[in-house]
């Protein structure tokens, strides 16, 4: 089951949709894994995969180093303050938080495909 998971997640990053959050759902909701597992899961298997996603895409001229540099240093930053905060929380509530966040993230990308089909750009 963990190899399926693998391959969606690794499809759906390497399109640049965040397959870190498909990860985690799909660990904590059909593989009964504990939230904070899965969550740290997700970190160790974003590692070698946002790697990879990287040199392809500076390989085909498609990265703003400059960008990439400063949304790194903050992207840092906001990773030590979110795991501090997601370890000082119990597992039913990073359940919820989490949940809420996938929520906002599904609401936000189902209106960009409506703009976007709107404006006949499909």
């Amino acid at each position: 089951m963990e190899i399926i998971f693998g391959i969606i997640s690794g499809i759906v990053t390497g399109m640049g949709m965040g397959g870190g959050s498909i990860l985690i759902l799909l660990l904590a909701a059909f593989n009964g894994m504990e939230q904070h597992m899965a969550q740290a899961t997700n970190l160790i298997y974003f590692i070698p995969t946002s790697i990879i996603v990287t040199i392809v895409n500076i390989k085909n001229k498609k990265v703003n180093l400059k960008d990439g540099y400063v949304i790194i240093i903050f992207g840092i930053i906001g990773a030590i303050i979110g795991g501090n905060i997601a370890l000082k929380m119990n597992s039913p509530m990073l359940r919820k938080f989490f949940a809420v966040f996938l929520f906002i993230i599904t609401i936000h990308e189902a209106y960009s495909v409506y703009r976007l089909i709107k404006n006949k750009k499909v």
